[in-house]
């Protein structure tokens, strides 16, 4: 039977799951993909919708009576976090932020269970803004520009262009991140469903996917763009270099930790659930469990 599998049309995806999806991968089953925003696929994968998704760390406590988190095939890393935006200051180029904090601003965000929000919801906890705004993720640095909200949460290739509209980082999440806790930053998870495959051999097919993709770069080139959103070839390649690391393969120690570090904050805070424990295994197929 086909694997179902839901992942972004981001080029960090499309680039690590190239082979799996093209039956590339030796003793893994057909994959039937379908591409979404992360946004869709955390309410997706509450459903139980696919057997293998990609979601955001943040919503791991609403996850995991259901899927099992595994330790590779996702996005962590250092200097790839989300920035907030805002309009540059007149006269100057842009060269600075047009507001000191966000007390009282509007800010759109591109979905209320990512990463990036619950980073968000941290860093503002003591001057949180007046509103938020869901906005589909291509939609924010265009409003921001226009005037339509005060700032924008951006993600992915954002921090790549975000000048091209005018825009100035408030604030880089990544960086205030590491800078408070010296750990990587845990963005994008992918989780095997519980009784619909092994989580084991998933993680093996994933990393021969992702040793694939290292191997041979070029062979993933056309699907990669032809997913990357009229992304610019050199863009691309930016993301991937940047998206796709050592903890793509193994999250390891350090990644792990991020992750306990970020959802013990959230629910100490109030923000999320209590996660369930980190399971020590061997194999570290089945990180966390209900």
């Amino acid at each position: 039977m086909a694997l179902s599998l839901a992942i972004s049309p981001c080029p960090n995806d499309t680039f690590v799951f190239h082979a799996l999806v093209h039956g590339r991968v030796p003793g893994a089953p057909p994959v039937e993909v379908t591409y979404a925003d992360v946004d869709v696929t955390n309410t997706a994968a509450e459903r139980g919708a696919f057997d293998l998704v990609k979601v955001s760390f943040a919503a791991l406590p609403w996850l995991l009576d259901d899927y099992h988190l595994l330790p590779c095939g996702g996005a962590l890393g250092r200097g790839c976090g989300p920035l907030v935006l805002t309009r540059g200051g007149a006269g100057d180029g842009a060269s600075r932020p047009d507001r000191a904090d966000l007390t009282g601003a509007t800010v759109a965000v591109p979905g209320d269970r990512t990463t990036a929000y619950l980073l968000f919801r941290l860093w503002s906890a003591e001057r949180p803004p007046a509103r938020i705004e869901v906005v589909p993720f291509h939609e924010i640095m265009p409003a921001v520009a226009a005037g339509k909200y005060d700032a924008g949460l951006v993600i992915h290739e954002a921090r790549f262009t975000y000048h091209r509209h005018g825009l100035t980082a408030l604030v880089d999440l990544g960086e205030w991140w590491e800078g408070d806790t010296g750990l990587p930053i845990p963005l994008g998870a992918i989780l095997a469903r519980k009784g619909a495959v092994d989580p084991v051999a998933a993680a093996g097919w994933i990393r021969e996917s992702v040793r694939q993709a290292w191997a041979d770069p070029a062979a993933s080139r056309d699907y990669v763009l032809s997913h990357a959103q009229e992304m610019e070839p050199d863009v691309v390649d930016r993301h991937i270099g940047l998206y796709v690391n050592e903890f793509t393969a193994d999250l390891g120690d350090a990644g792990f930790a991020a992750v306990e570090a970020l959802l013990g904050r959230a629910a100490d805070a109030g923000l999320i659930p209590k996660p369930s424990s980190p399971q020590t295994s061997s194999s570290r197929a089945t990180a966390w469990t209900s």
